[in-house]
């Protein structure tokens, strides 16, 4: 069955990090739900964006796995 993209935005129930590149017409995106303590973010604009990544990074995803990247 093929992904349609609202089912890519991370959930609950499918945590994880998503970035979407900026385009012509749009600004960069991202979104995060974390999986181990249920903490969730969005941001829009490149700097936004990266902030967004660093903070996945350093806070959920790899934090709540023990540090792995």
């Amino acid at each position: 069955m093929r992904k349609l993209p609202t089912d890519l935005y991370p959930t609950e129930d499918s945590p994880g990090l998503r970035v979407r590149g900026g385009t012509k017409y749009t600004s960069s995106q991202g979104d995060y739900h974390c999986g181990g303590c249920g903490a969730e973010d969005h941001a829009n604009g490149d700097d936004n964006v990266k902030a967004l990544v660093n903070d996945w990074t350093d806070n959920h995803g790899p934090a709540h796995r023990g540090g792995r990247r």
